[in-house]
Formats: structure tokens, C-alpha cells, sequence
């Protein structure tokens, strides 16, 4: 069986990679950190250094494969719209046409819980639920990639999408790490005294719905699922449960909404300014995310995927915890 993972140097793409090569798979995987691809091959996996921009280089990848997962993309708060709109609208496209090209049996296609998002509060989201207009440049260009994946399936492209809810775990870049370095730099902003009650997915629980999505029955196929460990929890909850196991104070910054707005809006524009770009510590995207609930109801990927989290997010922030500890030095 082959299968082609794009985005295998992020952190979702190189756990299945792993996954998928310990499963017997013949894997190539496809990403843009050769160093990390370096390593993949020592998994037994063909890496090809490739940006998701370059359409006649994936298209030429994908020739003979069996399946692909689609991981890549460009997930941030921050980042120019160009970049967003090329990467994971365009990229996506390129993918696409090589499936289409290459007769590919299933087109497994990571999106993202953000394209729910419009700053209120929200609880057991329903995958049909109409889409927001988008909050930003991320969440718009995942919205526009999703409707070419659904175009794709209307004209024969056998399709499955993920929208996977707060990944986390070891090897997490983003979610948890942000947060940790918003900690320690000036404290982490407590809005509404973190009452937002918010979904998180540990990444094993991910992987294990991707694989799923591979040898769901065909009735499935055209559909979108959202994926999340079904525990929803308060903010206040998570960062107690992460610093604890951490063994690391918890410095809340106790602030009113319309505060955290105003700041991160003079974040924003300091960082477009003065910082050339650089990401600001607090951006008006992550306000709303610790500021807002947002859960997804998972009924649908239980009863049609089999889907069951293995993985809690008490022992996955165990897990998080441990690895971070042993591979990075806390003072950095």
C-alpha cells in the first residue's frame, strides 16, 4: 500500500508518517525541513523536499501513489495573506490536480476547527453548520481550500476531511509551547477568568481518525468530520492541569475582553511596524480563542468512522509534559 503524506516535516505530518511506515506502508513523505526529513528516512520512508506551491513537482509525486493525506499547510495566527492564500489554498489545489491526474484512491485532507470561528461563544458545532465569514487571512484560505476538496469530490476525486480541534502532544510547536512562552515572557492573559469552555485533540487521537478515514466503507467518502478528544474543559482547567504537570507557576494576567482586544490590536500593529512583521506575543486570533467557547460535536466521525479517543487529555497532557521536559531546556 502507498501513501503520500504532504506536510510530513510539521507536526501532525511526521507522527503519521512514523505511523503509517510502522503499519508496513510504502511512504513518501513531503515536506520542506530537510532535517527532519532526514530523519524520516531512517523510518524507511522516501522523503522529497517539496514546498506545496511547486505544481508540477507534486503533481509529479503523486504519480503511483494510493493514497494521500494532505497535512500540509501553513497553521498560525500570524503570517502575510499571500502566504496563506498560496499555501493552503493553491496547495491544496496542486494536490488536487495530481490526485485527479493520477487516479488516486482516497484523498484524505486535513483542515481545521478555525473555520468555525467568528468571535462568539459556540458549543456542539454540527459539521453542516454554515461557515462564518472568515476572522482572518489562516481561516479564510482553509475555508477556500475545503470547497476545492468538495469540488473535487462532485467531479469523481474520492475525498474525506478532518477538521481537527486544538492538536497538542509531543513535538507540538503551537498550541501548548504559545502559551508557555506567553507564561513566561508577561503572564498569560485570563479573560473572563477563563471560563471559555474549548475543545483539545491529543495528537494520537488524530492519527488514529486519519487511519480511519483510509478504510472508511465508501459512504463516507465526500463528507467532513470534526475530530476532538470529546472532553470539553474551561481554559481555567487547562492551564491548571498543563502548569501543575509542568511543575511551572501559572502566571494568569486577570483582563476584561475589550482590554485584550485593545492590546493585541496594538500588538498587531507595533509588529507590522516597528518588528517588520514579526509576530506579536498576543494577536487578536488568540484572544478570541481563549475569550470564546468552541466545541464540535463528534457524533458523526463515532458512527461513521469508528472513531473513539484513546488517548484522554489528562494522560495525553501527562505525555506532553514528560517529552517536554526531557527534550527542551525550560530556560530557553
Amino acid at each position: 500500500m502507498r501513501s503520500l503524506i504532504t506536510g510530513a516535516t510539521g507536526f501532525l505530518g511526521k507522527q503519521l508518517v512514523v505511523k503509517l511506515s510502522q503499519l508496513g506502508h510504502e511512504v513518501t513523505a513531503l515536506g520542506r525541513n530537510s532535517t527532519i526529513g532526514d530523519r524520516l528516512v531512517t523510518e524507511n520512508v522516501r522523503f522529497v523536499s517539496r514546498d506545496l506551491r511547486d505544481r508540477e513537482g507534486i503533481i509529479a509525486d503523486l504519480q503511483g501513489q494510493d493514497y494521500v493525506f494532505h497535512c500540509g499547510a501553513l497553521s498560525s495566527p500570524w503570517g502575510k495573506e499571500r502566504d496563506f492564500y498560496e499555501i493552503n489554498y493553491l496547495g491544496t489545489k496542486n494536490v488536487i490536480e495530481g490526485c485527479q491526474i493520477h487516479r488516486i484512491k482516497r484523498l484524505i485532507h486535513v483542515s481545521t476547527s478555525a473555520v468555525y470561528c467568528d468571535y462568539r461563544d459556540r458549543l456542539n458545532i454540527l459539521e453542516d453548520t454554515p461557515l462564518p465569514i472568515p476572522v482572518n487571512a489562516y481561516t479564510r484560505s482553509k475555508q477556500l481550500a475545503e470547497l476545492e476538496v468538495s469540488k473535487a469530490y462532485q467531479a469523481g476525486v474520492p475525498t474525506i476531511t478532518i477538521r481537527p480541534r486544538g492538536i497538542f502532544g509531543p513535538g507540538d510547536t503551537a498550541i501548548l509551547p504559545r502559551l508557555m512562552r506567553a507564561n513566561r515572557r508577561v503572564g498569560i492573559p485570563f479573560i473572563d477568568r477563563g471560563r471559555a469552555c474549548i475543545d483539545i485533540t491529543y495528537i494520537d487521537n488524530v492519527i488514529d481518525a486519519l487511519l480511519l478515514c483510509q478504510t472508511a466503507p465508501d459512504t463516507a467518502l465526500g463528507k467532513i468530520f470534526n475530530i476532538t478528544n470529546g472532553e470539553p474543559i474551561t481554559v481555567a482547567n487547562l492551564l491548571t492541569k498543563l502548569f501543575t504537570k509542568l511543575d511551572e507557576p501559572c502566571r494568569l494576567r486577570p483582563i476584561s475582553l475589550r482590554a485584550a482586544n485593545w492590546t493585541a490590536s496594538l500588538m498587531e500593529l507595533i509588529a507590522n511596524t516597528i518588528l517588520l512583521g514579526k509576530e506579536p506575543i498576543l494577536t487578536r486570533y488568540t484572544v478570541g480563542l481563549l475569550a470564546y467557547s468552541q466545541t464540535l460535536d463528534i457524533t458523526a466521525a463515532t458512527h461513521e468512522l469508528g472513531y473513539q479517543p484513546r488517548v484522554s487529555i489528562d494522560s495525553g497532557l501527562d505525555i506532553f509534559a514528560r517529552w517536554y521536559q526531557t527534550h527542551t531546556n525550560p530556560g530557553c
